[in-house]
């Protein structure tokens, strides 16, 4: 039997990662895969399996998620977006659909991700209508101290301290293009773009940031932790809920579109 004629369909996929098991498919847990891909067969009236730029991990939230997925012709982008948006969870929107090139992968071809990460300093922060998208820390931490602190990230440099243990086999070393503090409504919140990333490498960062805006470690730490002083460890990692993946950047990426 002949494969049916199939268009390969980018989407950029918001969603409140509050109650997912993370991005990546699990049998019997609730992730945002598992919710696409059943959206998705359901429209296509077969199984459909979709690609994302990156796995973000339980908690965590997405503005830019970008995920490709192979349809039958007869679904155009403006109407796959319209139905999508009617039958998924409340938790996941779809902002847009593009056709794009059939080699188009949004993983491989990504050359920078950029992450938010918002801390409410308020006590408004603490609100139920806050407290799920933010850390909700209540309690005010100098700017200047988490400005030097971030001033140390652009630049290639190895972030093997700022890993989840047990991953050798991606290597620590990543190029920061941008790190920054800056205000958010309710706080402050921090943006880093990268080529990579590792293992919870943005919560591990924002955590000894924080550490070190709260006295509980000396402003040198950072430094010394990109330099793999030995026996030198990381704060705690942030909590998930402050986490945002924002954007996902490609090379000319209007070259990948065809519609």
């Amino acid at each position: 039997m002949e494969a049916q004629a199939a268009n390969r369909l980018r989407m950029t996929v918001h969603y409140d990662g509050g109650h997912f098991f993370g991005w990546q498919f699990q049998p019997i847990q609730r992730t945002v895969q598992g919710e696409l891909e059943r959206a998705l067969s359901r429209l296509a009236d077969q199984p459909r399996s979709v690609l994302a730029a990156g796995r973000t991990d339980r908690g965590v939230h997405a503005t830019g998620q970008v995920a490709t997925v192979d349809m039958p012709v007869r679904w155009s982008a403006s109407d796959l977006q319209r139905s999508l948006n009617a039958i998924l969870p409340r938790d996941i929107w779809i902002e847009d659909v593009h056709t794009v090139h059939p080699d188009f992968h949004p993983r491989f071809d990504a050359v920078a991700r950029t992450y938010t990460y918002r801390i409410g300093t308020a006590p408004g922060a603490r609100s139920p209508f806050h407290r799920g998208w933010c850390w909700a820390l209540g309690r005010a931490l100098p700017r200047e101290l988490l400005d030097t602190a971030a001033a140390h990230l652009p630049g290639e440099h190895s972030f093997a301290s700022f890993r989840k243990a047990g991953q050798p086999e991606r290597g620590d070393r990543c190029t920061v293009a941008r790190a920054a503090w800056t205000p958010w409504e309710l706080g402050v919140e921090f943006t880093i773009t990268a080529d990579r990333y590792l293992h919870h490498m943005v919560r591990y960062l924002v955590g000894t940031m924080v550490g070190i805006a709260r006295g509980h470690r000396p402003a040198t730490d950072l430094p010394a932790l990109l330099l793999g002083q030995p026996r030198l460890e990381t704060s705690p990692p942030a909590p998930p809920e402050g986490l945002f993946l924002t954007l996902v950047e490609y090379p000319d990426s209007a070259a990948n579109r065809v519609d």
